[in-house]
This record gives structure tokens, C-alpha cells and sequence, in this order.
């Protein structure tokens, strides 16, 4: 009777054993739809003839052929330019008041929309967006004649890790991170904690901590103290990876991508201080 009890045990474990490596070998396979969401809530979504934010349609072309689309919104009164990375659903339609705040701080503002999202040509990846976030740079400096050392890699959620990337890569005057997170594999770690080892699976990387090591230009983070989605612990993380200069606005409120809006006096008072800190810098 043991024996037998002791074969149902060992079945029973050896059928959770096998459940439990396929979820991780499906978690593998579908990554990239459990990462990137472009469709959500609608690919096209939002307004993108907003009233008021001087909106001019760029298209661009990554290295390996994919034709972008970006918003450029000039302001005659900048002196600097934010390169903007957005979150990862919808697109740059659904975040008009965010730019509006970067042009009101006063700034330039290039908000690029990643390869398969919104009218963007492609499907997304990591290395796709990096690519994407490299196009975007080049245009900013080749073809608009702007000076890198006035180029702020801004990014929000997902963007953030792009803005990081980038910034590891080119010469830029400051980096805003807007809810950032330390790594994909330590979002995996967090949110997956019932599927033991799912970390060390997850093929994407968007290491922010490990490409902050490269960053020498000052680094601005933003988190709010209740954020539903990245951590506040994870903006503290980040805070504490990256290289001085650099400084942390916590945002007393529940919110994501929208610090601009819950906090807009706050916000624009750091985010002022900070490109006056970049212009001496220069």
C-alpha cells in the first residue's frame, strides 16, 4: 500500500514537474506578446491632430529598413530637445499632455513611435527598439543640426530602458527616467514569483542597471510612491545603479506615466532645475 501511495505521489510530482516546464517553455515562446503590447487599447487610437502642440508628422528609417513615424514639436524658446520614449501600450496619440508638459518646460520634443506601433512600419523587439531609439537620435543630429550635449533621453515605463540604452550608446545632455525598472528579468522575478526560476528565461534584457554603469551625462528619476504598475521600489533601484550626477522626484500620489498630471508643479520645478543644472554642465 505504500508502494502504491508512494507511485501516485511520484506521478503526481513528475506531472506538476512537466506542467510547470511547459508554462515556462510557453512564457518563452510568446515573450514578445507578453512584453510588448501595441494593439492595446488600440493601435491607432487617441488624437493625433491635438490642438495647440504644433504637431509636424516625421518619418524615419531605422538601419535595418523599417520606416518609422514620430511626432516633432518645436518650441521657439528651447534650449534643449527631449527625445521621447513612450510606455508600452497604446501610442503617442494617447500621451499628447505629456508633451505638451515637455514643451511647456521649455523643450523641443521628438516622440518616436517604436517599429508596429501606431503607424509604424514592423513588430516589436528589443533590439528593434533600439534600433528605432538610434534612427530617431541620428535624425535629431544629422538632419535637425541639433547639438547632442541639448539632446535629453527621455523615457516612461518601457521607455525608459530605451532611453537608457540610448544614452549608454551616443552623447546626450541629461536622462529623465519616468517609472523605471532595474531589469526585464527582475520584472519577471517580481510579478512571476509562482513560476520559480522564470527569471533566468526571459530572453530580453532592458538591463537599465547594467547600461547605467555607461552613463556619465545626469540622470533625473521620477517615480510615484504608488505606482500600480513599476514598483516605487523599482525607481529606487535604478536611482541607487546609476552614476552621480543625479537626483530622484518622488511623486506623492498613485499614478504611472502620469506624473505630468498629478503632480505638474512639482514636476516642472525639478524638471526646470535639472535642464539649468544640464546648461552649466556645458
Amino acid at each position: 500500500m505504500v508502494s502504491g501511495v508512494g507511485k501516485r505521489m511520484f506521478s503526481l510530482f513528475v506531472s506538476v514537474l512537466v506542467g510547470y516546464l511547459l508554462v515556462l517553455a510557453l512564457c518563452r515562446v510568446f515573450e514578445a506578446r507578453l512584453i510588448f503590447f501595441p494593439n492595446y487599447p488600440d493601435r491607432l487610437g487617441g488624437d493625433w491632430n491635438p490642438r495647440g502642440l504644433g504637431v509636424q508628422d516625421v518619418w524615419l528609417t531605422a538601419d535595418d529598413g523599417t520606416k518609422l513615424y514620430a511626432w516633432w514639436i518645436p518650441n521657439d524658446a528651447a534650449k534643449f530637445t527631449f527625445l521621447a520614449f513612450h510606455g508600452n501600450a497604446g501610442n503617442v496619440a494617447d500621451r499628447t499632455t505629456v508633451y505638451e508638459f515637455l514643451k511647456g518646460t521649455p523643450g523641443n520634443v521628438l516622440a518616436l513611435e517604436y517599429r508596429g506601433y501606431g503607424p509604424s512600419e514592423g513588430t516589436p523587439s528589443e533590439r528593434g527598439v533600439y534600433r528605432d531609439a538610434e534612427a530617431a537620435y541620428m535624425y535629431l543630429v544629422k538632419r535637425k543640426g541639433i547639438d547632442p550635449k541639448t539632446i535629453v533621453s527621455f523615457g516612461q515605463s518601457l521607455g525608459t530602458a530605451v532611453a537608457t540604452h540610448l544614452a549608454a550608446q551616443h552623447e546626450v545632455g541629461g536622462v529623465v527616467l519616468e517609472a523605471p525598472f532595474p531589469s526585464a528579468s527582475r520584472v519577471a522575478r517580481k510579478f512571476y514569483w509562482f513560476l520559480p526560476g522564470v527569471g533566468l528565461l526571459v530572453r530580453s534584457h532592458f538591463d537599465t542597471e547594467e547600461r547605467l554603469k555607461e552613463i556619465n551625462a545626469p540622470i533625473l528619476i521620477v517615480h510615484c510612491k504608488h505606482d500600480p504598475v513599476m514598483p516605487f521600489l523599482f525607481g529606487q533601484e535604478v536611482y541607487n545603479a546609476a552614476r552621480p550626477p543625479k537626483d530622484f522626484l518622488e511623486i506623492n500620489g498613485q499614478c504611472h506615466e502620469e506624473a505630468s498630471v498629478i503632480a505638474p508643479d512639482n514636476y516642472r520645478v525639478a524638471l526646470r532645475g535639472f535642464l539649468v543644472s544640464l546648461g552649466k554642465e556645458k
